[in-house]
């Protein structure tokens, strides 16, 4: 509290360079899934990324850059803090929110004056996960008719849009300093890249959706020029984690913690320096303490990683970055054994049931394990592992316990899905059983995201058909009986469907998303109790789910019982105020129980939202109607009409 303290007392004005009336401005772009050896300038000789490649050579490229988690959420999230998941708590793309409390590049710079924007590509960085402190606008604005959807990583913009979006923000802001986060999404799997870069990448889909974003950083880059700002700008570009594409049998990413997904490209261009190559280790942590030191303000005591800022200029620097990287999912999600690693100097430890160790020098796509015949240079590497995990782990709240090495929070919630700490970051489940090696499950885990891209698609029979593979080789896992019952609800098959939905919820009864899509099974069968139950239970579980508190309000408008339709519809509109249909719905709650000016009030706002709603005109006219407005009235009523299938 103290340290924090100083830092608030301390403040600093921003470096001015000479014969400039104002601070360099921020510019960070993350580049989702991007593969740092599918970069011109990281050695990729067959793809075109002419932008990119102009800005390492005039910045300083790090060689060996890596990321803290292989998910978009978590590595973000160590990028923005400059903090490990131990730290911030979020270690997983859902279930995570990052604290309000927490320390952001984006708050720091905005309380030193910046004007602070972000324009997101993905859904999976909605301002729901806590992201969007520190900045005065978080384009995040996502059709919410689709925010909730199981696939929320497929709710996305591409990369000429956000572009778009970015450059009419900088259009309308002042030119005073600014800091611009520029999220592109579009090398994520479905790869899906347009014309001509489809046809130029026949057979690379991939490659071609790099090569697209390259061309859109283009424009960015060419506008930042034209403002007289690009060369007294820092300027960051930072994968947030890779792609297996195949290697070690891990088509996407997420799952293992190999560098295929783990080596992020990171050029960062700081007014003054000389370009560069850096070959020393850098981390997503480091970014946000170089940012600050850049611009000559304090680093605030939360920050884990290291400023890069010498290495930058060429300086001599005795510290190293703790290349800490971890993998949850396979535990939180699956039911198999968490990955845990550590790398230095070439060498890389990775803690699994079946240990790994790694000479990324010789051997960069780590296909010789050395475990058995070094076990000394293992268990040395483990030793400084469960350091940085028990240096850097969140401090417990009073009178809880955490496991070694892990926060509060998450050890709180392996416990409820019922895991045991065995040792510093290390789980079995409440029998003692010891968890499965993702080696093991890798079969598994590609049947589980085939048969997801069969769903996405369509294919729900062909979905089903791997998934039931997939559960003889591990019947216990989560995924499988959930993704069944999204498969027998898209076929209409909701008896089947609400079965399976219960089946997940016994091997986790605290899934927010499985407990709303039991209710809408429920209601699909006729148990309306039954859905009423299981929507108030997942409101408990998730108070964000707005659908949840919408969907019980239009149960309870059904059945009429006003007053508490009333009270769930608002709940709604307060937790989303952009989500029209809630507005309609709370519009006719109020027209029953004769509140006409409130529902003239909610009505007036649903229309506003979304002049389509038919029935919201109707309710309008009525409103109007029982407050003597006639001619307000018929010309809803006529509206109505006109919305109506003729």
């Amino acid at each position: 509290m103290l340290a924090a303290l100083i830092f608030l007392a301390i403040g600093a004005a921003p470096m001015r360079l000479a014969g400039q009336g104002t601070p360099p401005s921020v510019v960070v772009i993350t580049l989702d899934t991007t593969r740092a050896d599918h970069l011109g300038c990281y050695g990729d000789k067959s793809i075109a990324t002419p932008n990119l490649d102009a800005l390492a050579r005039s910045g300083a490229r790090f060689a060996n850059a890596f990321t803290v988690v292989p998910v978009t959420l978590p590595a973000h999230t160590a990028l923005f803090t400059g903090s490990f998941p131990m730290a911030t708590g979020v270690h997983d793309f859902s279930g995570n929110k990052l604290p309000p409390n927490a320390v952001t590049l984006a708050k720091v710079l905005h309380e030193h004056g910046y004007a602070t924007g972000a324009f997101l590509g993905a859904a999976v960085l909605s301002a729901r996960f806590g992201l969007n402190q520190g900045f005065d606008v978080y384009f995040d604005h996502f059709d919410s008719r689709r925010i909730d959807e199981n696939a929320m990583d497929l709710v996305k913009r591409s990369a000429d849009q956000v572009v778009d979006n970015a450059l009419a923000w900088l259009k309308a802001n002042p030119p005073r300093p600014f800091f611009l986060w520029v999220h592109i999404y579009d090398a994520h799997n479905p790869y899906t890249p347009p014309e001509p870069f489809a046809s130029r990448y026949a057979g690379r889909p991939y490659d071609g959706e790099i090569a697209f974003v390259d061309s859109q950083l283009g424009r960015l880059f060419a506008f930042l020029d034209d403002m007289g700002v690009s060369q007294n700008a820092v300027v960051v570009v930072a994968g947030d984690h890779g792609e297996g594409l195949g290697e070690h049998g891990e088509k996407t990413h997420g799952f293992f913690i190999y560098n295929s997904t783990l080596h992020v490209p990171l050029i960062i261009k700081v007014p003054g320096a000389k370009a560069t190559t850096v070959e020393k280790g850098a981390s997503l942590v480091d970014v946000m303490p170089t940012v600050l030191q850049a611009l000559h303000l304090p680093i605030p005591p939360s920050v884990q990683g290291r400023s890069l800022l010498s290495d930058i200029l060429g300086k001599p620097s005795s510290t190293n970055s703790n290349l800490y990287s971890e993998c949850y999912l396979p535990l939180l999600h699956f039911g198999w054994s968490e990955l845990r690693g550590l790398q230095s100097e070439g060498m890389k430890y990775i803690d699994a049931p079946r240990p790994e160790l790694y000479d990324t020098r010789p051997d960069p796509r780590e296909t010789k394990n050395l475990y058995t015949g070094k076990r000394a240079v293992a268990q040395e590497l483990k030793y400084r592992l469960q350091d940085v995990e028990h240096r850097y782990k969140a401090a417990a709240p009073s009178g809880a316990q955490a496991a070694e090495g892990t926060d509060p929070e998450l050890a709180e919630r392996l416990r409820s899905l019922g895991y045991v700490a065995l040792s510093a970051g290390t789980y079995s489940d409440s029998s003692g059983k010891a968890l499965a090696d993702p080696k093991d499950r890798a079969r598994a885990y590609d049947l589980i995201s085939d048969a997801v891209d069969d769903n996405t698609a369509g294919r729900y029979k062909e979905s089903l058909e791997k998934l039931h593979a997939a559960e003889k080789i591990d019947p216990t896992t989560l995924p499988v009986p959930y993704l069944e019952a999204l498969n027998y609800y898209s076929l209409e098959d909701y008896p089947h469907a609400e079965e399976r939905f219960k089946a997940a919820l016994k091997l986790d009864p605290n899934i927010p998303l499985a407990t709303y899509d039991l209710a809408m099974s429920q209601l699909k069968t006729g148990d309306a109790d039954g859905a009423k139950t299981s929507f108030q239970r997942a409101l408990e579980l998730d108070p964000s789910s707005y659908n949840a508190a919408f969907n019980l309000g239009l149960l309870e408008l059904k059945q009429h019982h006003l007053p508490e339709a009333q009270g769930h519809l608002q709940e709604a509109v307060e937790i989303n105020p952009g989500f029209a249909p809630a507005f309609a719905a709370l519009g006719e709650a109020h027209l029953y129980l004769h509140h006409n000016e409130e529902a003239v009030h909610a009505l007036e706002h649903a229309v506003s939202l979304d002049p389509n709603l038919a029935e919201a005109h109707n309710n309008l006219g009525r409103a109007y109607e029982a407050l003597g407005r006639a001619a307000d009235a018929q010309r809803e009523f006529a509206r109505a009409q006109a919305l109506r299938p003729q």
